[in-house]
């Protein structure tokens, strides 16, 4: 039976053996959940950058460029790293290309490289994700950007919720892991009320004071989107695209 386990920072990745196993990396707050809503808005890939100037250089190969630090969109870029800038219409996003850096999410991706695949989540596409997994029927570790290398709430919840979807298929074991067993339990008390619940953390409040409110509500809705993006080659596509 595969295991789901998860990664509470890219700090504690070198604990992880990610050889042979998913890795699905997760920044709920924002870059997964744009990622997600870029591809399902006609974008037809990205291209994940650790660093600003990477980004800013593929302008010149005809990518729109997408880059956040600190919270607030980078100068000299095309979009932020709110989900609406590919829906509100301001940027036409359909059947172009996006260079992206973020404060946490790139980063994420880029450090899980050793895994087998990597399939980037968020609560956007969270069934879709869970069904991939199942077909796959390999060991996952939920890999969550966190901020800064610090734990973050939101990701670790999108973590609890991707585990309680694979128990209820009596699929995965979720309860070899101390990490996962944490996460089911922090998600059982935030499900209810998750908006609620997530106004407490963090993340929220530094978003709320960027006047950034309604990318939280957008960001935990559940089943938005049915795809699932995956980092390969350098690119993530989505393969339903």
């Amino acid at each position: 039976m595969p295991t789901l386990d998860i990664c509470f920072s890219p700090e504690l990745l070198p604990l992880f053996d990610l050889k042979g196993k998913v890795a699905v990396v997760v920044d709920v707050l924002r870059a997964t959940s744009s990622i997600v809503t870029a591809l399902a808005s006609g974008v037809t890939h990205l291209v994940p950058f650790s660093e600003l100037a990477e980004c800013r250089a593929m302008v010149a190969q005809g990518y729109l460029t997408a880059a956040e630090r600190d919270g607030r969109q980078a100068e000299g870029v095309d979009l932020g790293n709110s989900p609406f800038g590919y829906l509100d219409g301001v940027v036409p996003v359909r059947g172009r290309t996006v260079a992206i850096t973020t404060t946490n999410g790139t980063r994420a991706l880029h450090l899980s490289a050793a895994a087998d695949e990597i399939v980037v989540g968020a609560f956007l596409n969270l069934g879709a994700v869970a069904d991939y997994l199942r077909r796959l029927n390999k060991d996952v570790v939920v890999v969550c950007a966190g901020w800064k290398g610090h734990f973050c709430l939101e990701d670790t919840l999108f973590g609890g919720a991707l585990a309680a979807r694979l128990a209820e298929a009596d699929g995965f074991d979720t309860t070899s892991s101390d990490a996962t067993l944490a996460a089911l339990d922090l998600w059982a008390a935030a499900a209810p009320d998750l908006a609620g619940y997530l106004l407490r953390s963090a993340h929220v409040r530094r978003l709320n004071s960027l006047e950034a409110h309604q990318d939280m509500d957008f960001c935990i809705r559940e089943d938005e989107y049915h795809l699932v993006p995956v980092f390969r080659d350098g690119r993530i596509q989505s393969l339903e695209h």
